[in-house]
């Protein structure tokens, strides 16, 4: 089985967009930069490595906030990819009704299903202590009193405890109806789609947003919400925090924009569940990447991008396999593996 650090390698090498990409009026956004395999590496210093040294759990222990009578498969996905990059325990907190469900998929998830007891947030909070990243919107339904009720007052759980968070799927349509609840929240990941990015911007910015200025409207809609990280998902990812980069690093950063763009090519056909892969992967990377930066990290773009860009950028990553022409998940799941032995 393939490292994660060499299927990032392996991806990185047939990206489609050399090392940069004109996209809108921005001049260049970086994508991979002169010097090969530097964004790589930055993905590949988060990834802790695998020694006799460590127990059950420090390697990740990963939360996914949904789960829904219709919605079963988003959860596992985004639960099982979260392991299979590399987390030592996934969590799903879903309803009564899916847990028998999501439980069938697999044994090696931990299910709760408290989402519609009148004491989910509270049970949910206490399990939130022992938790690294939390994942919050995957098959989470839009019911009025889960995703409206519950699942905002988990968020504010989430964000009490400091916790990194990606907020995917149902989780934005929560933030589309109360998007000051993720303003500054400085660990917070969202990652919507194209639909549910033009939702939110205009939401918040009253309009809708260019299209022909793709990665303006990413910046400008971070920069509306205190600068959280947001990855716009589509044929190229587009990832930002809004800020713009204080100093160049060795001639790395030239433009000054703090844009990340992967254009590795993944497959055109579009299925349901290929961005519950992607935020399971990016649970996991968050709570890395946090936690290099706080051990102390000498790469010198991990310093520079942050913890959020860097998980973001490595979960988009990993993620795309234009191999895999029908794309099935459980078919992408069998790439995913963490064998750092030979590392």
């Amino acid at each position: 089985m393939l490292s994660v650090a060499n299927l990032l390698g392996s991806f990185l090498s047939r990206s489609s967009g050399g090392s940069t990409a004109k996209i809108g009026s921005f001049q260049w956004v970086h994508t991979s930069y002169h010097k090969p395999g530097l964004l790589l590496e930055m993905a590949q210093s988060v990834i802790p490595p695998l020694t006799f040294n460590t127990h059950k759990g420090l390697a990740g222990r990963i939360a996914v906030i949904g789960g829904s009578k219709e919605y079963t498969g988003a959860p596992y996905f985004a639960a099982i990819s979260a392991l299979k990059v590399g987390a030592d325990l996934s969590h799903v907190f879903c309803t009564e009704g899916a847990s028998p469900v999501i439980k069938s998929y697999s044994p090696e998830l931990i299910v709760h299903p408290i989402l519609e007891s009148k004491f989910a947030v509270h049970e949910t909070s206490e399990w939130l202590e022992k938790m690294h990243a939390v994942v919050l919107g995957p098959g989470l339904g839009t019911d009025p009193v889960i995703c409206l009720d519950i699942a905002k007052n988990i968020l504010e759980e989430v964000k009490k405890k400091n916790l990194p968070l990606v907020v995917d799927a149902d989780g934005v349509f929560l933030l589309t109806e109360y998007p000051d609840i993720i303003k500054s929240y400085g660990k917070a990941i969202l990652t919507p789609n194209v639909v549910e990015f033009e939702r939110l911007f205009q939401k918040v910015m009253g309009e809708k947003p260019k299209p022909e200025e793709p990665v303006l409207a990413v910046k400008v809609l971070s920069r509306a919400l205190g600068n959280v990280t947001i990855v716009k998902k589509g044929h190229n990812d587009i990832i930002s925090d809004g800020e713009n980069v204080k100093k160049d690093h060795n001639d790395i950063i030239s433009d000054g924009e703090n844009v990340l763009v992967c254009c590795s090519e993944g497959s055109p056909r579009r299925c349901g569940g290929q961005g519950d892969l992607l935020s399971g992967a990016m649970g996991t990377f968050s709570y890395w990447a946090h936690k290099a930066i706080e051990r102390g990290t000498d790469n010198a773009l991990l310093s520079l991008y942050g913890p959020n860009l860097c998980a973001a950028y490595a979960a988009c990553l990993l993620t795309k396999d234009h191999h895999l022409k029908h794309c099935l998940n459980r078919l992408v799941l069998d790439h995913f593996g963490w064998n750092k032995c030979n590392m």
